[in-house]
C-alpha cells in the first residue's frame, strides 16, 4: 500500500493515538485528528486526505452523519470505527456510504485490509462515475447530432450522410468539435422558428 495521507476521528483520545501511531509505523501520515463529526468533515474538506478513519459514536455529528456528508462530497474513501456490530448500525453504515466497516478494538491485521478495500471501492466508484459521464455526454452528443442533421436533411434535401458529412466538414474547418457545430444548427434553426 503505498503511503497515505488519512483524518481520524474519534472522541476518544486513547483510540486516536493508537490509530495514530499503527498508522504512522506503517509508514503513513495522518494529517488530522477530530473528537466529533463536525471537525472530520472540516478536515476532510480541509486537507483532502486519501482516507478517513471514523468512530461512529462520537459527539455534535455522529460518524455516519459526517461519513455521509463525506461521501456526498467525494471527499475521500471512509473507514467506519464501532465498539457495536449490531446489525442496525452496520445497515446505517451501507447507507451513509462508508466503504469499509471495523468493530474495536482495531488491529493492524483488521485495519490495513479494510484500509484497502476502502481505497479500492472508492478508486471503482470514481471510474464508473466518470464512466457514466461519458456516456450520457456521448448520448446527448448523438441527440443534438442526429436533430442538427434532421435541420440540414429538410432545409436542403440531404441524405442522413450528407448532412453528417457536412457537419463534420465544418466542424474540421472551423476547428470545432461535431458537438459544438451540431448545437450552433439546432440553436439557429430554433432561434428562426
Amino acid at each position: 500500500m503505498d503511503t497515505l495521507r488519512i483524518v481520524v476521528a474519534d472522541n476518544e483520545s486513547i483510540i486516536r493515538m493508537d490509530l495514530k501511531e499503527i498508522l504512522e509505523e506503517a509508514g503513513h501520515t495522518v494529517v488530522g485528528e477530530a473528537i466529533d463529526g463536525v471537525k472530520a468533515v472540516e478536515l476532510a474538506r480541509k486537507c483532502h486526505p486519501d482516507l478517513v478513519i471514523m468512530d461512529i459514536k462520537m459527539p455534535e455529528m455522529d460518524g455516519i452523519t459526517a461519513a455521509k456528508i463525506i461521501s456526498n462530497e467525494k471527499l475521500a474513501p471512509v473507514l467506519l470505527l464501532t465498539a457495536f456490530s449490531q446489525k442496525e448500525i452496520v445497515e446505517k453504515a451501507k447507507d451513509s456510504g462508508v466503504l469499509a466497516y471495523l468493530v474495536k478494538p482495531v488491529k493492524e491485521a483488521n485495519l490495513f485490509p479494510a484500509m484497502e478495500i476502502a481505497l479500492s471501492r472508492f478508486k471503482e466508484f470514481a471510474e464508473l462515475e466518470r464512466e457514466l459521464e461519458e456516456v450520457k455526454n456521448s448520448l446527448e452528443t448523438r441527440k443534438i447530432l442526429d436533430r442538427a442533421k434532421g435541420i440540414l436533411m429538410d432545409a436542403y434535401s440531404l441524405s442522413e450522410t450528407e448532412a453528417y458529412r457536412r457537419i463534420q466538414q465544418y466542424s474540421m474547418s472551423k476547428r470545432k468539435s461535431i458537438r459544438d457545430v451540431a448545437a450552433a444548427i439546432v440553436e439557429s434553426a430554433t432561434r428562426k422558428r
